[in-house]
């Protein structure tokens, strides 16, 4: 625009303020606008719905509690290896699923109760109130009080038995899962780990050939690994049931047997004793021919074959379990019966 072009008259600051009145400006444009008027909900103005808000809230936290016993029943009804199809998860643990499943509901009603509590039978008025110094003077105790109080009273928690009572039913249930999860810290006092795979009559099976061991077959001086007869490497508790029955066969001169039992427990020197090393479970498979000694990989554990596996080095706690053999009809090497001490580390109810 040039410099000798005029501005219309009527577009002037000065004429539009005219035209249209002055600008009113207000004196604080930061002034607190207050809160809004406070609308009632349908359960502070109707009962029978108040009502129907308690009964929801119960019914939550009843759905927590059956949800924690169902997560205990769970926990007894799966076993650790059931795998089952659920869509669109796919193949799962039956038991994961099921204690996930139940923990979740347990937690997620028990908060969903008291949210829907808290928006519809709780005071939801909005009370504004001046800021005070951190330091708690006896009156603002005693406000703080008196306001506790009062919440205490608009809950309605001393009114609503129903709520009450199910919310104490709920909350006492939940921990019940936490105390189910002390089961895995170890096994039930029970003879599992006292008993083996090994019975009368059940013949040593080469865990290099899956064929029987014959006495021939076992040269003086050689170590072979054997398993109970019946136990196969598909079966689905092969791993729990070798850990506690798999053996060493070692073939050694009579005369260079030590301990007499173990003399008396062999056939034609041949011994057998557990694989697992009795410190912390560890496979034994370190054998030195000159003087009978094995050694455990894991911590150096040494024990004396030719002396009723005695340890003479390391951490191990106890001696080998030795198992009595003899041979069957058939000629093959068989178990007179199970290991007469648990195999493996020492647990605490041994006896």
């Amino acid at each position: 625009m040039s410099s000798q072009e005029k501005i219309p008259e009527e577009n002037l600051p000065a004429e539009q303020e005219a035209a249209h009145g002055a600008v009113e400006v207000a004196d604080d444009p930061f002034a607190d606008p207050g809160l809004p008027a406070h609308r009632p909900r349908i359960q502070d103005i109707d009962e029978r719905a108040a009502k129907r808000s308690e009964r929801t809230v119960a019914f939550l936290f009843v759905l927590s509690m059956l949800a924690t016993i169902g997560f205990i029943a769970s926990y007894v009804i799966f076993p650790v290896d059931k795998i089952v199809f659920i869509w669109p998860f796919g193949h799962v643990s039956a038991l994961n699923f099921s204690l996930g499943l139940t923990l979740g509901v347990a937690l997620f009603t028990i908060g969903a109760g008291a949210v829907h509590w808290a928006r519809t039978l709780m005071s939801d008025e909005e009370v504004a109130d001046d800021r005070h110094a951190i330091e708690a003077e006896p009156e603002v105790k005693a406000k703080v009080l008196a306001d506790f109080a009062a919440g205490a009273e608009e809950s309605a928690f001393g009114r609503r038995k129903l709520i009450r009572n199910t919310l104490f039913g709920a909350l006492a249930l939940v921990p019940l899962s936490g105390v189910m999860l002390l089961r895995d810290l170890g096994p039930l006092p029970e003879k599992k780990l006292r008993q083996t795979l090994w019975s009368k009559g059940k013949q040593l099976i080469n865990m290099n050939t899956m064929e029987p061991l014959r006495p021939e077959d076992v040269a003086v001086g050689s170590l072979t690994f054997a398993m109970p007869e019946g136990l196969t490497e598909d079966a689905h508790d092969f791993q729990t049931q070798i850990a506690k029955a798999a053996l060493m066969i070692i073939r050694i001169q009579p005369e260079n047997i030590k301990d007499k039992r173990e003399r008396e427990w062999a056939h034609e020197g041949i011994v057998a004793f557990s694989k697992i090393c009795t410190h912390v479970g560890c496979p034994i498979s370190l054998y030195e021919q000159q003087t009978h000694h094995v050694l455990c990989p894991c911590h150096q554990s040494t024990f004396d074959l030719s002396d009723g596996a005695r340890v003479i080095f390391g951490p191990a706690g106890h001696s080998l379990p030795q198992l009595r053999i003899g041979v069957n009809s058939e000629g093959n090497l068989a178990a007179l019966g199970d290991f007469e001490e648990p195999v493996g580390p020492a647990f605490w109810e041994r006896g």
